[in-house]
């Protein structure tokens, strides 16, 4: 027997791509990743894999389109990796398919995500860490929670906040 090198649980080891990716389809979470305002490759790579381990819906890009991929170590080949050109849009077509727009930014106002209920159709927005979302996003949303800190920081990077609020939302929804 050859040896399967893929970066895959162990679960999946020997079975066909096409096969994985099947069966990932039929397990997915009802969420949706999109980010903005976002330039750093390796974040964003971090978005994807985060989107693998938790099994969002798919992850969309607004703004730039090209990423280097390597950061993704592979997941992205089993993940549905989008660009829009328009966030508006992006947001608009799933507002009108039912999904609850999340913003997650520390802003005034903004609602512990230890305390937030999610629902299963949810848009998870995410912007750059420094300048965080866009007023325009902010004001598409539906809700806008904050990851609770407790350190000298003002904020976390986008990998890591995606992580944190795809586990949060999982952990809630089982």
């Amino acid at each position: 027997m050859t040896t399967d090198t893929r970066n895959i649980s162990d679960f999946y080891k020997y079975w066909e791509h096409d096969a994985i990716v099947a069966d990932l389809q039929s397990k997915r979470n009802k969420f949706v990743t999109v980010v903005e305002r976002i330039n750093g490759d390796f974040n964003f790579a971090t978005v994807v894999r985060n989107n693998n381990c938790f099994l969002g819906e798919r992850v969309i890009r607004c703004g730039i389109k090209r990423w280097d991929k390597r950061g993704a170590v592979g997941t992205h080949h089993y993940e549905r990796v989008e660009h829009s050109d328009s966030l508006v849009r992006t947001i608009a077509d799933y507002s009108s398919r039912g999904y609850r727009i999340v913003a997650i930014d520390n802003v005034d106002g903004a609602v512990a995500i230890d305390d937030y209920q999610w629902v299963p159709k949810s848009v998870m927005l995410f912007g750059e860490e420094g300048r965080g979302l866009s007023q325009e996003a902010l004001a598409l949303a539906d809700d806008i929670v904050y990851i609770r800190q407790f350190g000298s920081v003002r904020s976390l990077n986008v990998g890591t906040a995606s992580g944190i609020v795809m586990f949060d939302y999982c952990s809630k929804m089982v």
